[in-house]
Parts: structure tokens; sequence; C-alpha cells
């Protein structure tokens, strides 16, 4: 297994379980992948994941392996849910729970229809779900005749409107710009743009407003050290800063890989829980990797991401758990980010956790600050993160922020900034793409390469593989390959 991540920690369990025989290789001094955590003076925060949604994929792989979920996390429902302001001067807060009490709190704050027309959407959303969720995430897919299997009732298609982009179903069901703007931004959940991303993505917030928002205590990066406890438990050996430098073949099918300190690890099957196109680009040599990465080129990479944390004294009256700070022009933003510039008022976000074991006391706050951003690098559409722009651009973001209300000048202790170009160093992610490619575009899923690769024995997990990114695709994925593991093995 190369890499410790949620995918790679996953899957090991699972095939630990069975009784395999599995050595997880990470290159980092810790387990989590971008599932990090970060602690000063008693401020935890998390700078992966700030909240896990759809947990029933965690409880079935923590019971398969061993004990409940529960029984391992302090897992706690997030409610309310996201408070959301926009530039206009409205505000909502919402339940963290429940489509109807959703609407009712959106007509409520919206009037007019906008109760009716968000129920009408989430009707639509859980109907695609229930026809995606099996054969297009819980599943291999692998190109054109997993869509044709869609293709074989009218019905679905016409629900699931491939052709359709999430900026269009909304306009088609949402009369309040503020609604469109809500689920706008759930494109945002894998790096995508909701002008271009499909319809299907309405299936994000009907999930999380089905089956809740949720918080591990102490933090979400709890999640990766719980799964490596399991991984401990299954017998997984975990080797901390072991770098892999290449996938070995032999007779072209996979038979060990080899690390920085000139070690070779025999293996007849390797999980790369790594992005893809590093492990196709510099890990593995060989001809059939071509069509994975011309797909990987044809998709457009999600966007990264710019992050405060801030150690903030006193509290923030009329604060949240989850907050978003609407800019006064989303498709400036994404025009910006997609095309390789910082958005100069973008949308913020802030996560801070009413979580006594994530701050030193009840009189301070720790605040998580993601703003969508291009990824780093010198290539087309990229931006080049350095030190003094990062400084400048985290100043500009906190003047913003207070000029949206919330000033936090003079409460401010400290702050770390984390840029696309951190991540890129940390995690290996090309250019700090936080989810690999996006779901912009129709044949965006059939462009992420797929969970079984064209080398024997060589098998992709995680959030740049099907079926994305996020902690409950990650999950599902590991599921697939372990899966998938499983039939290769009776097969030999």
């Amino acid at each position: 297994m190369i890499g410790a991540g949620i995918g790679g920690l996953a899957t090991a369990a699972r095939l630990g379980v069975k009784g395999h025989d599995v050595t997880v290789l990470e290159q980092a001094d810790s387990v989590g992948g971008k599932a990090q955590s970060f602690t000063r003076d008693g401020f935890v925060f998390d700078t992966g994941p700030s909240l896990l949604t759809l947990p029933a994929v965690y409880r079935d792989l923590f019971l398969k392996t061993g004990s409940a979920l529960e029984e391992n996390v302090d897992l706690q429902p997030v409610d309310p849910g996201t408070a959301y302001w926009w530039p206009d001067g409205a505000h909502v807060t919402l339940p963290g729970v429940g489509p109807a009490a959703i609407a009712n709190t959106l007509g409520e704050t919206f009037g007019g229809t906008a109760r009716e027309d968000w129920l009408a959407l989430m009707a639509r959303a859980a109907d695609i779900w229930e026809i995606t969720r099996r054969p297009f995430l819980e599943a291999p897919l692998s190109g054109l005749p997993d869509l044709m299997r869609l293709a074989k009732d009218p019905k679905d298609v016409k629900t699931v409107a491939p052709w359709q982009s999430l900026r269009s179903l909304g306009k088609r069901y949402l009369q309040d710009p503020h609604l469109r703007d809500l689920l706008d931004r759930y494109a945002t959940y894998s790096g995508s743009d909701p002008r271009k991303a499909p319809a299907a993505l309405a299936t994000i917030p009907y999930v999380e407003q089905t089956f809740g928002s949720w918080h591990i205590g102490g933090g979400v990066h709890h999640l990766a050290d719980a799964l490596a406890q399991r991984c401990l438990e299954r017998k997984v050996t975990i080797e901390l800063g072991t770098d892999v430098v290449s996938i070995d073949l032999l007779g072209g099918e996979v038979s060990s890989v080899t690390t920085a300190d000139g070690r070779v690890h025999p293996a007849d099957i390797v999980v790369a829980n790594a992005d893809a196109s590093h492990v196709y680009t510099d890990l593995v040599s060989d001809s059939r990797t071509r069509g994975p990465l011309r797909g990987i080129s044809k998709a457009t990479a999600s966007f990264s991401g710019f992050v405060l944390l801030l150690a903030v004294k006193g509290r923030t009256p009329g604060i949240s758990h989850h907050n978003v700070w609407f800019g006064q022009d989303y498709d400036a933003e994404f025009d910006a980010v997609f095309g390789g510039q910082p958005a100069t008022e973008p949308t913020i976000y802030a996560c801070v956790p009413d979580d006594p074991e994530m701050r030193p006391d009840d009189a301070h706050e720790s605040w998580f600050v993601l703003i969508n951003a291009p990824t780093h690098g010198d290539g087309k559409n990229q931006f080049e993160w350095t030190d003094e722009f990062a400084q400048s651009y985290a100043d500009q973001m906190i003047e913003l922020l207070a000029a949206r209300g919330v000033d936090l000048h003079d409460r401010i202790l400290w702050r770390e900034v984390v840029t696309p170009a951190d991540l890129a160093h940390r995690t290996r992610a090309p250019g700090g793409s936080i989810y690999g490619t996006s779901s912009n575009g129709m044949r965006a899923a059939f462009l992420r390469p797929s969970n079984k690769s064209p080398i024997p024995g060589l098998f992709l997990v995680g959030g740049s593989a099907h079926p994305g990114g996020g902690l409950p695709l990650v999950g599902m994925s590991a599921d697939i390959v372990a899966t998938q593991i499983g039939r290769a093995k009776k097969r030999r």
C-alpha cells in the first residue's frame, strides 16, 4: 500500500481483516494524507476535511473490520449546520439535518416559493441518488459501457440529465438567487465550477441534509487515527517516513515497490493511495498508462485552497460550526480560480468548532478559514504562490472578512498560512489540487482514473480515482478496491 491517507488506511483495514499481508508505506511522518491537523498553544485545527457526511460508509467499514465507528471516534451531529451571509445583508442559519426542516427555514427567511422550490429540488436529487448510488458510486466505473447501463431506462436518463449543469438545474428549480448560490456552493465540494459540473452533484446537498453533518470530537483528523489503529489491530504494518520512488514490474505485472532508502519491497498487489497523475507519471513506467494519462489530461484539475489558521481570543456572537460569506460575483470567482488567478472578492468559508478539545479554553476560538484558489505552478491556469504574496493575500482576506461583518483584527493572537504550494509539497497532489480532477463537464466521471489500473496487480484508491474526492467517496473507493482485489485473488 502506497500512502496512509484515509483511502489507503480504509483499504488496508478491509484487506487486513480478510487475511492479506498488508504493509502501508507513507512518505510523511504521520498518517492521514490530506486529513491532517495543526496544534499550537492549545489551539487545534483540522487542515483537511472539516466535516463528515454519509457516516454509514465508515460505519460499514468499522463494523466489518472490528468494532463500531462510534466506539472508536466521538461522532457528534452538527446542529445547527451552516450559517450563510450574502452581500445584500441576507442571512440564514440552516438546521444540520432534514430537508423539510431546511426548506422550512429557507421559506421563513426568503419567503415566496423558497420552501417549495427547495423541496422540489431535493426530491429530484433523491431520485438521482437512488439511480446513481449503486452502479456509479459503489461499483467500479471503467468507461462508456457503464454509461450505457444508465441509458437502458429513458426515465433514468431524463432524471439524471447528464447533459445538464448544476447551475442550470438550479435555475430550473430555484427562483430566489440566494438559493441558487446555496446550490452553486456544493460544486466546490468537488473542486468544480457549477456552470460546468453535472446536475448530479445535487446529490451532495441531498446527502448532507438527509444523513446529517457530523463532527468528530477533537477534530475530523481523528478518523485517520482511528483507521490507523484499526489497521494495527488487523496486523497491518505501517511505515512512516518511507518514500516510494517506483512501482516495479516483472513480466508486465506488479512485482515490488522501491523506496528512497534503496529497499525493495516484494508485492504481488500494490494499492496506490496517491494522486493518479503522480502514480502514472512518476512511479511506474509502462505504455499501458497512456490511456489513463490521456483521460487526466483531458479533465480539468480541481482547484486548490488557500487556508488561514487563526488563533482567536474571545467568542464571536452568532458564529456557527460552519460559516459561509458569499462574495459579490460568484462567476467572477470561478473565472479567476480556474483561470489561474486568486479571486479578489471570493466566498469565504470558516469552520469554528464549538469543541473544548480544539481550543485552550472557553475564552478562545480556533478558526479554519478556506478560500477557493488556483493550483500552484507556472503552467496554464496556475499561479505561483510565493510566501510574500501569501501573507499579503492573507491580510486582504482578513480585511474582507471584516468588511463582511466579522472583524478579527484585534482578536487574532497568531496565524498560520497554508498555500496551494504547501499542499503540493506536503501531499504531492499536482499543484495542490484538492480533489485531483474536477467534475467539470459531462464526461468528467469517465475521465477520472479507474480503481483497477491497466497493469495487473496495481490498483488506485483515493480522491483522484473513481468515484472521486471527499470522505464518503474515498471510503467507497476503498470498498471497491478491496472487493476487486478479493476477486482477483480468487481468479489466481
